[in-house]
């Protein structure tokens, strides 16, 4: 493991994770050049800020469920050049049904850097500690889409509010929304903010 990043479901009570690049079930439609494992990684920093917000979620009932957080280069790579790729539509209704493939970047869904890659950024949503049921958030993860972003109109009261809560638990621990995901997270205070590792996850 590269000195300064951990497993983080060594130090976040109750987490679970599904790394989707590490499996077929992702927008490219394959594992991801990078993604050896199916394991979630940041930097201990990372870790600890999502701790808290676990701890603070726990008291309520919920936990954290992670898609993705610490990000190769290499991947971020691979993501690029799916973008410049021939259309297949393969994902398209799952991921990006009213987007065109070819504008992924200049719509900020797909970027040449990612502050993945700098191990303090996280994707995520909250789930039931009682029944492992995640919660709706009127989209699913890498929905690339309007209905993703904060404050998307035509989403359920109960979505809506649970994307706020979320947000709230997120930001009184450090973390930073993205405008256009609603399950993108980064912490304000990371530790590495001009440094973008490229070492596997395995």
């Amino acid at each position: 493991m590269q000195p300064g990043f951990v497993y983080l479901e060594t130090a976040v009570p109750a987490l679970k994770w599904d790394a989707k690049y590490a499996t077929a079930d992702n927008f490219t439609g394959a594992p991801v050049d990078g993604y050896r494992a199916n394991r979630v990684v940041g930097t201990v920093q990372l870790a600890n800020a999502l701790r808290d917000v676990a701890i603070r979620a726990q008291g309520e009932g919920l936990g954290l469920f992670v898609w993705d957080a610490y990000r190769p280069q290499r991947a971020v790579r691979r993501f690029v050049e799916w973008v410049h790729e021939a259309e297949d539509t393969r994902t398209k209704a799952a991921h990006y049904p009213n987007v065109e493939r070819a504008r992924m970047i200049e719509l900020g869904y797909v970027a040449a850097r990612s502050g993945h890659s700098r191990g303090s950024t996280v994707d995520l949503t909250l789930y039931r500690l009682d029944t492992g049921a995640l919660l709706e958030m009127g989209g699913d993860f890498d929905l690339m889409d309007a209905r993703s972003h904060h404050g998307a109109p035509g989403i359920s009261p109960e979505a809506a509010q649970n994307r706020a809560h979320l947000k709230e638990l997120m930001g009184s621990c450090g973390f930073a929304p993205y405008e256009n995901e609603w399950w993108h997270y980064r912490l304000e205070n990371e530790p590495y903010p001009d440094t973008y590792f490229d070492f596997p996850i395995e």
